[in-house]
């Protein structure tokens, strides 16, 4: 592929990933209460529906998220980036005319089933881009995400309070409407079409095919360990805000902030980041990343005064601008083409596990320690995971 067209496609994909990102996250802040308006719950039963909601999506990708992986190594990872877009446009939709919480249920558990957008346009970038470039490339791309899952929720806030509940799904829709478009006319592949093993190439073989098989499990493992990390915090977030602040002040501004910190400041590392792994190795990158987020985490359990939060949650950004990309790039680089699409697919079902997990472990330590064993549970969670690409990918 020309030089051109994989920056083309790297400047259509990030816009796609931030739309994608955006629309994904903007519905989040206002889904229990979108559910309340769905019938008559109680409290236990509102809590019980929101977590039903939430984690069905992430279940849903974790499990399909292989198949498509599959057929986008055979068919082409534009053909999924279109498949996806379209897919989730119609789902979201669609969402906005629930009228009960069943059918919200249903229509978030075939979101999962059709997602896929992000994990396809990091496949692609990764065979489009120059290898000595992956680094840069896929930081970038990083980035889009990123910055849409920060302004999401402000976006879906902002139409909830002016519009209500259910334009913010018809809005949501009809932009990853757009993004398909965008991706159908002006995203370019050039797909050759690899000889398939047939039935051999279900499930797991295609490991056999790779150089490094070691170096891909050890960055499976580590982006579901980083995703768990990451959203263990997310349950007990609030409260330990409004613990610090003692119950007084804006409570929900500045847990909005404090939420909104890590993404801003990975938002400028991550590029850098992925240049520096292009000139010294990703691998170095992605160590010093576990080593400064164990730094950070473990006195973030001992914050007494919100400055003190805010700034810790800031370095967790710089630190996750050093960790998946860096995983992203050493994957690209160990990745046979005809194999790229499955292993990020694999990379997706990771990070969905680790966002189905992540919650489950924050509010089960939470629940029998207290909030600050949860920063040191997360400490030791990457101190493992450090372990794990030590041992599994000391090779590059």
């Amino acid at each position: 592929m020309d030089n051109v067209n994989w920056r083309r496609n790297l400047y259509v994909l990030w816009f796609g990933t931030f739309m994608n990102g955006a629309t994904f996250s903007m519905i989040i802040p206002f889904i229990p209460l979108y559910i309340n308006e769905l019938g008559d719950f109680t409290t236990v039963q509102l809590t019980f529906w929101s977590g039903a909601v939430f984690s069905v999506t992430f279940l849903a990708m974790a499990v399909v998220s292989p198949w498509w992986g599959r057929l986008a190594d055979r068919y082409g990872r534009k053909p999924m980036l279109l498949r996806a877009s379209l897919g989730m446009g119609i789902v979201i939709f669609l969402t906005g005319f629930a009228v009960n919480v069943y059918q919200l249920l249903v229509l978030r558990l075939i979101l999962g089933l059709l997602s896929g957008f992000k994990s396809n346009a990091i496949a692609l970038m990764a065979v489009a881009a120059p290898k000595d470039k992956a680094g840069q490339v896929l930081g970038t791309l990083s980035t889009g995400s990123v910055a849409g899952t920060l302004i999401g929720p402000l976006l879906g806030g902002v139409v909830a309070e002016f519009f209500g509940y259910r334009p913010a799904f018809f809005i949501s829709g009809t932009v990853l409407f757009l993004v398909f478009l965008l991706s159908l006319t002006q995203v370019r592949e050039v797909f050759v079409p690899q000889v398939v093993q047939a039935e051999k190439d279900k499930h797991f073989s295609f490991f056999r095919q790779l150089k490094n098989p070691r170096i891909i499990v050890a960055m499976l493992l580590t982006t579901m360990i980083i995703q768990t990390t990451n959203t263990s915090i997310n349950p007990i977030l609030t409260l330990f805000v409004k613990q610090i602040m003692n119950h007084e002040g804006n409570i929900a501004i500045t847990t909005g902030v404090i939420a909104a910190l890590p993404g801003l400041s990975a938002l400028v590392a991550a590029p850098l980041f992925g240049r520096l792994g292009d000139r010294i190795g990703n691998q170095k990158i992605l160590i010093a990343g576990l080593c400064f987020s164990i730094l950070v985490y473990v006195p973030m359990a001992f914050a007494t005064q919100i400055w003190q939060l805010a700034i810790l949650r800031f370095f967790v950004g710089i630190a996750d601008a050093a960790l998946l990309p860096s995983v992203q790039a050493l994957l690209s680089k160990n990745s046979p083409d005809e194999c790229t699409g499955r292993i990020f697919s694999y990379n997706q079902t990771a990070q969905s596990s680790g966002n189905v997990l992540g919650p489950l472990v924050g509010s089960s330590v939470s629940g029998m320690l207290g909030f600050p064993a949860v920063f040191i549970a997360t400490s030791i969670f990457a101190l493992v995971n450090l372990g794990i690409v030590k041992k599994l990918g000391n090779k590059q």
